[in-house]
């Protein structure tokens, strides 16, 4: 069977042609990459599950506390079995958390891109939040920088489009599945919405994505994560990259009791970016599959209300 490579970022400093082209053909076969070497200290991803779990762990009415009716879950706590896939009949077995991006009040953006919220009863949680936050936040530009290049772009072509991206870190809790039979899964098979996706925490079973109309397991080991394109990267690609189908399967054995925690970071372009393929990836053999102009603000609201966020 085939498998979902990892490969070490480091590479890209000391043996970028050929890791430029490992990880191009990555993503062009399986949309998905794991990516080790990246440096992100053990103790900043151990401290930042640590916090979560202790959010996820208060009584409810708690957590509702910061909830943001009609926000659409941007900001804060969205409560179990409110997001469902596209197409799905069945809610989400998840509960999850919003950190966006901290910028300036007086931002083009501000008024789409509102301040975080923070839980007063977990008063280390913006310190690990945001830390973790930033962190990926760099980690994705460095992938994005061998994306350009194998797409023969600039090496820095994102950096413009995404320095004041509205990216998304997301804590997820799956509960314990207590009932055998539920039709819903802890994610229905979907595809992300932005130009990259990076997930922190893969070892525990239950991802899958989807390869030739078959589903591939994917567990990371050591300190890899794993990284995969999204519908926006898709779009600028022209569907050189693939924004691949994935889910989280309910777990066939004593590890559906167990809780599953997972921690998505969706690196989005800036609001005002538009969607256009890039004339590198448009050829006589591949003609623009895009005809109608859309930014990704547009786009992520036409996205959201899909998902039942808003």
């Amino acid at each position: 069977m085939k498998n979902v490579p990892t490969l070490d970022i480091r590479r890209y400093d000391t043996d970028r042609q050929a890791f430029v082209a490992e990880i191009g053909a990555a993503y062009r076969e399986f949309g998905f990459c794991c990516i080790g070497g990246h440096g992100i200290s053990r103790q900043l991803i151990d401290g930042s599950y640590e916090v979560f779990q202790r959010f996820f762990a208060l009584p409810n009415e708690t957590k509702l506390k910061y909830h943001l009716h009609g926000a659409g879950g941007a900001r804060g706590y969205t409560p179990f079995k409110v997001e469902t896939a596209k197409d799905s009949q069945y809610a989400d077995l998840k509960e999850f958390w919003h950190i966006g991006r901290e910028i300036p009040r007086d931002s083009k953006f501000a008024a789409l891109m509102p301040p975080n919220l923070w839980p007063d009863e977990v008063p280390e949680f913006q310190r690990y939040g945001y830390g973790l936050y930033q962190a990926l936040d760099q980690l994705g530009t460095r992938v994005l920088r061998a994306l350009a290049l194998h797409i023969d772009l600039p090496e820095n072509f994102f950096e413009d489009k995404t320095d004041q991206g509205n990216s998304i870190l997301r804590p997820i809790h799956y509960p314990p599945i207590t009932a055998d039979g539920v039709p819903n899964v802890r994610a229905g098979a979907h595809e992300d919405i932005n130009f990259i996706t990076l997930l922190v925490g893969a070892s525990a079973e239950g991802l899958e994505v989807c390869s030739d109309g078959h589903w591939l397991p994917i567990t990371t080991a050591g300190d890899a994560i794993v990284v995969n394109i999204g519908d926006m990267l898709q779009r600028l690609s022209n569907q050189v990259y693939p924004s691949t189908t994935h889910r989280v399967v309910n777990p066939q054995n004593e590890n559906a009791r167990k809780p599953r925690y997972s921690v998505p970071f969706f690196l989005h372009p800036n609001p005002d970016v538009v969607l256009d393929p890039v004339p590198e990836c448009v050829t006589p053999d591949n003609p623009s599959r895009y005809p109608t102009s859309i930014n990704s603000h547009d786009y992520l609201l036409q996205r959201l209300r899909e998902i039942r966020l808003i």
